[in-house]
């Protein structure tokens, strides 16, 4: 039976995109059952309803496990998804939620650390190498067990943009590789 996948996403979905591609190519054998978004209007909702997969836009945490309890997805996949995920649903789905941050893990995580934030932060510091990390979601912001990571480097040059711009690059080529692995374990 062909995996079900619930992807959540908040923004733009470039990374719901990536993960449509890879299932259309074939290097993704799952089904993206639906498109939670966190709110109307978000360019993931475009993308979805383009593709033909349902939408759903709970208005609170009741409603998430509701969605989620309909769908019986066999992972939960933060794609820009930039709201708590209740303790409740980290715990009946332990192992099965994934997300993907714009940092390589450890560093660079936690609350308020998402988007332009981390790009910021990672050339404050005078990083030389950024990059991503895909990981299992657990009760801490992004310090779930680490899935995978690849790297780019951060030019003397950069500003948030140009490095956002090189790390969502790798995003997309990492996320949908890894979610076919802890899919498949291949």
């Amino acid at each position: 039976m062909t995996p079900r996948l619930a992807v959540l996403a908040s923004g733009s979905g470039s990374n719901f995109q990536a993960i449509l591609d890879a299932r259309r190519d074939g290097r993704l054998e799952a089904v993206v059952a639906v498109l939670v978004a966190s709110k109307p209007g978000i360019g993931a909702i475009v993308r979805a309803e383009a593709a033909g997969i349902p939408v759903e836009i709970p208005d609170q945490a009741d409603s998430l496990a509701a969605v989620l309890k309909r769908v019986a997805p066999d992972r939960i996949i933060l794609a820009g998804w930039l709201r708590r995920i209740p303790s409740e649903l980290v715990e009946a789905y332990a192992g099965r939620i994934l997300n993907i941050h714009p940092a390589l893990l450890p560093k660079y995580g936690g609350a308020g650390m998402y988007g332009r934030h981390v790009h910021e932060a990672v050339i404050l510091a005078g990083e030389t190498v950024s990059g991503c990390t895909v990981h299992e979601v657990t009760e801490a912001y992004d310090e779930g067990p680490i899935l995978g990571q690849a790297t780019v480097p951060v030019h003397p040059d950069d500003t948030p943009e140009t490095l956002a711009a090189r790390v969502l690059a790798e995003e997309h080529r990492l996320y949908p590789s890894i979610i076919q692995t802890h899919l498949h374990g291949r």
